[in-house]
């Protein structure tokens, strides 16, 4: 039922809403979105609707706020891809600092508070002198992953990422990428193998010369199972050992309070605009 639900759909339940509720509302991409920004409104106030796609979010609140002239409504969006496709959106759609949920909520101290709670300090400082900070081990480990998927999208390869195993690729020591392992564990699982292996590596280094901020590209998920894979590796305590990436992501959520929030650019740039247009959306300290 959710697979068949369209924007004009969600536009219809917005509108069905707005008869019992005249306060903001901010439309998001799924439950777990749904679930984070909860924490941060006035539910009496404020409602919180999925669309359940990127798209739908997109042209649901057009609709909403364009054409049937809905003037309390916004829409957040994970970056993805679009930064890399320099793709841009304006107002009442916003996106997120980073990739995606997941890496904007690692790029603040949520990451340092999961880390206090589930690491073996003694063991993440060893790491640390010899490693760098994790935050930025986990994105120099992951944005190849990114750019490669920018690369598929680009070039219309159709290479599949899901169901990756990150252990082949990725050194449980130090938690670097082999990335001609990465290419070779995502060829496994994809049909369309017009470009060599090595062709996708150059591309990846060419596109690496122009990322400003590897978190830009480095994907959530990605980013999740190699911390997994240092928590039970590497650096972890007793608690952390047989943590699921699920359990691990829902962790990062759970760190990730009001003050993080606040830091991020997609705080202040919907707060801005709320206040633009007269009315509140997040809750304050």
């Amino acid at each position: 039922m959710i697979d068949n639900l369209t924007s004009a759909d969600v536009a219809n339940n917005i509108s069905m809403l707005r008869s019992a509720h005249k306060g903001p509302i901010v439309v998001v991409e799924g439950v777990t979105d749904c679930r984070l920004y909860s924490k941060f409104i006035d539910r009496g106030e404020v409602k919180i609707v999925s669309a359940y796609s990127k798209d739908n979010v997109r042209r649901s609140v057009t609709e909403v706020w364009g054409r049937r002239n809905d003037k309390k409504i916004i829409g957040i969006l994970d970056a993805d891809i679009d930064r890399l496709c320099r793709k841009t959106y304006r107002p009442p759609i916003f996106i997120t600092d980073k990739r995606d949920l997941e890496t904007m909520i690692m790029s603040t101290g949520a990451l340092d508070a999961v880390l206090a709670e589930y690491s073996d300090l003694d063991l993440l400082e060893a790491f640390e002198n010899e490693h760098g900070a994790v935050r930025d081990v986990l994105a120099r480990s992951t944005y190849p992953i990114g750019l490669l998927m920018f690369i598929s999208s680009r070039d219309r390869l159709g290479l599949n990422f899901k169901n990756m195993d990150h252990l082949y690729f990725i050194n449980r020591k130090t938690l670097a990428i082999d990335i001609r392992k990465m290419i070779d564990e995502v060829f496994s699982q994809s049909m369309n193998k017009s470009h060599s292996k090595k062709e996708l590596a150059d591309l990846i280094s060419e596109e690496e010369e122009l990322l400003d901020d590897p978190w830009i590209a480095a994907r959530g998920h990605d980013a999740v199972s190699v911390l997994s894979i240092g928590l039970s590796e590497i650096f972890g305590s007793y608690n952390s050992r047989g943590m699921k990436d699920g359990q691990l992501s829902g962790a990062l959520r759970l760190a990730f309070g009001l003050d993080y929030f606040e830091s991020t650019d997609l705080y202040k740039e919907t707060t801005e605009w709320s206040r633009k247009n007269n009315f509140t959306l997040w809750i304050t300290q």
